[in-house]
């Protein structure tokens, strides 16, 4: 990494940018006066005292009693604790200041309307968001295994536990062992019923659909949801006709 991209970093990190040249200026220094670290860092030698002494207040940068006074940095496992330590008490205090914003009636419900999403973290959260609201019944479309991570594995059978009836459709025979110690019901498509999926499905009560399908690009994967709407519902009953038509089938086979 070069200085360049180490001054970036910690400018992202919260620092200023003098502040993050004097921090970088002294890991090659070791200790230095403010001329010593204006030399290295190209920061005016007035600037470095102030950022310098904010470095301190930080508990980044140690200062050493001498004549003229000098600046030595704290070790960088010490360093990478306190920025984190920052950043965790920035992020707790946005969120409480957003969640305080926040109208009581607005908990992440669509409303009505259609909502999209890009890329596979996003809609595993705002799967496993929906999965916890379900009441009574949860159909979810996963062609494969990767389609259900450990944590939506986890989250299915909780739900299924708690008297919610969760069916997983599913191409993989493996997934009834996955799914064997909890109530989920498991669905495998056969010959009759083949999985061809264009990506992942999820219906939760008759009224909240999600439908993905997998993109050729860097995002991997893009979604729409929707809750209590129109479209909802007429989605969840065409999945649903579908999936009881092919465990029909499967049951007379």
């Amino acid at each position: 990494m070069s200085t360049r991209d180490a001054v970036d970093a910690l400018k992202r990190l919260g620092l200023s940018n003098y502040e993050a040249r004097v921090f970088v200026a002294l890991q090659r220094l070791g200790t230095g006066t403010a001329q010593a670290i204006s030399d290295a860092s190209e920061v005016p030698r007035s600037q470095v005292y102030g950022a310098a002494d904010d470095l301190v207040e930080r508990g980044l940068v140690e200062l050493v009693a001498s004549s003229p006074k000098e600046y030595r940095p704290v070790s960088l496992e010490a360093a990478r604790d306190q920025l984190g330590q920052r950043l965790e008490r920035e992020r707790d205090r946005a969120f409480e200041n957003l969640a305080e914003l926040r109208t009581e009636t607005d908990d992440g419900d669509a409303g009505g309307a259609v909502a999209t999403l890009r890329g596979r973290q996003p809609i595993d959260d705002r799967i496993a968001d929906l999965l916890r609201r379900a009441e009574q019944r949860v159909v979810f479309v996963a062609p494969d295994s990767r389609s259900v991570p450990t944590t939506l594995a986890e989250t299915l059978r909780d739900r299924a536990r708690d008297g919610v009836a969760v069916v997983v459709v599913t191409a993989e025979p493996d997934q009834r062992e996955r799914f064997a110690d909890s109530p989920v019901r498991v669905f495998v498509m056969d010959e009759d019923n083949p999985g061809d999926f264009a990506g992942r499905a999820l219906m939760v009560d008759q009224r909240t659909v999600l439908l993905s399908a997998v993109t050729d690009d860097a995002v991997g994967e893009e979604a729409m949801w929707t809750a209590d709407s129109s479209i909802g519902r007429i989605l969840a009953q065409f999945m649903q006709s579908g999936i009881d038509s092919g465990m029909e089938r499967t049951d007379d086979a």
